[in-house]
């Protein structure tokens, strides 16, 4: 994967996006990464699996059952609760 500063970036946007239909790149500002340049073939593999992802655990949940609304709203709440006590 090839690494870029945004300035690199915005200063050879058009070699950008031919290294982009080749490998993705790596976009950092200020030492850190903060995007990714891809083709859009790549992108619509990705999205591609993501969809199968969403419809495998999708059909895990049909076939284990659902949680009623109030077992919903209870494991809601205990992640919610979960995510703020790692904060502190």
């Amino acid at each position: 994967m090839t690494n870029v500063t945004s300035k690199e970036a915005q200063n050879h946007f058009g070699e950008l996006i031919d290294t982009a239909q080749r490998e993705p790149v790596t976009i950092n500002r200020r030492g850190r990464p903060v995007a990714v340049v891809l083709s859009n073939e790549r992108y619509k593999e990705l999205e591609a699996l993501e969809d199968a992802l969403w419809a495998a655990r999708a059909r895990h949940a049909a076939e284990s059952g659902f949680l009623s609304p109030e077992e919903s709203m209870s494991f809601i709440r205990s992640m919610l609760n979960a995510d703020t006590e790692s904060v502190s």
